[in-house]
């Protein structure tokens, strides 16, 4: 048969989910055989046909936007946000990336509690971040970083809605009320656009992905940290790394420049003093002076475990509180997101292949694997790490009133009297860091010794600590508390900790230097010097030093200017003894060592 006017719709996938096709008309009449070949002819075209139909389709006008929060994602390797992208360009016909951040002035206020939310040493820790993103968006990426400051859905908006055609917004998933509200919030922005506007939110945090779990439910996931390791090493599944986007594969828009507002530019970042935020001192005794950014990241990664093959002795050194190589101190550039945590996993697996394999290479992995369990045990408990009573729902009853005031004043400024919690304390205020072993003494003594509301530590360390990370800070605290799980408490005694991991007293004076004469045997014990001795020095509890809040049991105070319970060291009596908390008591704040909850099934144990 012959047709006349016959017509072919050459018709692919994406036309057909966005509305659109091509017709081909054919004016001549066709033999039946001459329409077979022009049929193969049509089929073998189509791939490039759809090729075509790709790129004049819709997704061809739309802006993909990439938002950076600063939590997890300031990095190229390994960013799904920046391979996410480049896929809409290349597969969706996307025609322009907007990478984005914003300083959010919430994020510089005050917290409920009173402190700074961001202090001054992580405040520049994030901002060399996002100097650092800049540059390397630029240099391997081609593209540029548009900085705001202002609340996200503000400078997010106006750049979503310029976008004709419409756009995508990516960003990192999280799992905290806080961080969620402010994707809540960009949300409800972007939705009351005239242009359409859809939010994609990626997992990019851990080791494990949280799609791969091996629980059937995050509900289902462990409480404690051995079950879970034990079934994500034997079960899980481990992603490749996503790949980082090549020059011309992230494409600027033609008109950037215009994007640029008063509040939003590609120019020059802003200054610490324009976030309100007072620029750090750096003090010569810190372990490291911390300089954000991927670039410092790759760095810190290279010399720890290969220029100078610390990581051999890992598992051996990492308890140590001096010096800038005894732990990898990879945590501030893994909770800003300037690290990946897989790249740390390759480069571990790399070191074991062509080095060694020990315990001390398996622990540093071991220790990725403690952030992993935070963040999905925050996701899988919301709101409750941040709660009084933790996720046990009880209801402590703390200290409070004047001596409740007085015990927070002095453990913050270090000046409790006890020296191993002092000198880690200092050490934080200065330089934004704590050791470990540091910040689960000092967590354990406001807690469980000094009986007051655990919640005001992990807000002083959400401000000072250079490495805040959500998950990681709430979830150690309310587990130091002794309220995020059923069972024992570790409950430290700072002396005995002080004696195994300072046996010479060498960090508590770095610290503590009003204690530098005093002898080795009285270094972590000060207030058991005789009182002839501390004349004789010029270390005199409760002047020079003062007496301590609480002493751990077996430790008599022997120094005859003792200080009262809760006051300020001087004069009064001796302050009570560690522990002295009989289960079950309740008592009211006339008696502040009194235990003031139940004591959890299984007990303390004693560290």
């Amino acid at each position: 048969r012959d047709f006349q006017g016959f017509s072919l719709r050459a018709t692919s996938e994406s036309e057909l989910r966005h509305g659109s096709a091509r017709e081909i008309v054919l004016t001549r009449s066709l033999s039946w055989m001459h329409t077979r070949v022009l049929l193969g002819v049509v089929l073998l075209l189509s791939p490039f046909c759809s090729a075509l139909a790709t790129r004049a389709s819709p997704m061809a006008s739309k802006r993909i936007i990439v938002w950076f929060k600063g939590a997890n994602d300031l990095r190229v390797h390994d960013n799904p946000l920046l391979a996410r992208a480049a896929e809409l360009c290349a597969r969706e016909g996307a025609s322009e990336v907007v990478p984005a951040f914003c300083f959010d002035p919430y994020s510089f206020g005050q917290s409920e509690y009173g402190s700074t939310k961001m202090a001054p040493h992580r405040a520049r820790f994030l901002l060399e971040s996002v100097a650092d993103l800049r540059a390397q968006l630029k240099a391997q990426c081609g593209s540029d970083l548009l900085v705001g400051v202002g609340p996200p859905e503000q400078i997010l908006g106006p750049l979503a809605s310029s976008a004709p055609g419409g756009s995508i917004l990516l960003c990192s998933a999280e799992v905290s009320s806080e961080e969620l509200s402010v994707i809540a919030r960009v949300r409800r922005a972007l939705a009351a656009l005239k242009t359409p506007a859809a939010v994609e939110t990626h997992w990019m945090s851990t080791v494990y992905h949280l799609d791969d779990l091996p629980f059937k439910g995050l509900a289902r996931m462990p409480d404690l940290f051995t079950p879970f390791k034990e079934k994500v090493e034997r079960e899980g599944a481990i992603r490749p790394m996503a790949r980082t986007p090549s020059k011309g594969q992230l494409p600027l828009p033609a008109n950037a420049a215009s994007l640029q507002t008063p509040a939003a530019s590609f120019g020059p970042l802003p200054t610490l003093e324009k976030l309100g935020v007072k620029a750090p001192t750096d003090d010569p005794r810190s372990v490291l002076r911390f300089f954000g950014g991927e670039s410092a990241a790759l760095s810190r990664v290279k010399h720890y475990l290969w220029d100078t093959d610390s990581l051999r002795t890992y598992f051996d050194t990492r308890n140590r509180m001096i010096g800038a190589d005894y732990s990898s101190k990879l945590s501030p550039w893994l909770a800003h997101g300037c690290l990946s945590p897989l790249k740390v996993l390759e480069q571990c697996k790399l070191y074991e292949e062509q080095r060694t394999k020990n315990k001390s290479t398996y622990w540093l992995v071991f220790e990725l694997l403690w952030r992993d369990y935070f963040r999905f045990f925050a996701l899988k408990h919301g709101t409750a790490i941040f709660q009084p009573g933790g996720v046990l729902g009880e209801t402590p009853q703390w200290v409070t009133g004047h001596v409740a005031t007085d015990r927070i004043r002095r453990w913050k400024e270090g000046t409790t009297g006890m020296p191993l919690i002092d000198a880690n304390m200092r050490e934080l205020a200065t330089t934004g860091f704590m050791s470990n072993r540091g910040r689960q003494n000092v967590a354990s003594y406001l807690a469980l010794d000094l009986n007051l509301d655990w919640r005001v530590g992990a807000d002083h360390f959400e401000s000072l600590c250079v490495d805040y990370d959500v998950g990681s800070n709430w979830g150690n605290w309310v587990s130091a508390a002794g309220l995020a799980r059923a069972g024992r408490i570790n409950q430290f005694n700072p002396v005995k900790q002080s004696r195994d991991y300072d046996a010479d007293g060498a960090y508590v004076r770095l610290w503590c230097p009003e204690l530098a004469k005093v002898p080795t045997q009285y270094v972590h014990t000060p207030w058991e010097m005789p009182l002839d001795l501390q004349q004789k020095i010029g270390v005199r509890i409760g002047e020079e030093y003062p007496a301590p809040l609480v002493i751990p049991a077996g430790h008599a105070f022997g120094g005859g200017r003792g200080g009262g319970a809760g006051g300020g060291g001087r004069g009064g009596g001796p302050p009570p003894l560690y522990g002295r908390r009989p289960q079950g008591a309740r008592g009211d704040n006339s008696d502040p060592g009194a235990a003031r909850r139940r004591a959890p099934q299984g007990g303390r144990v004693q560290r």
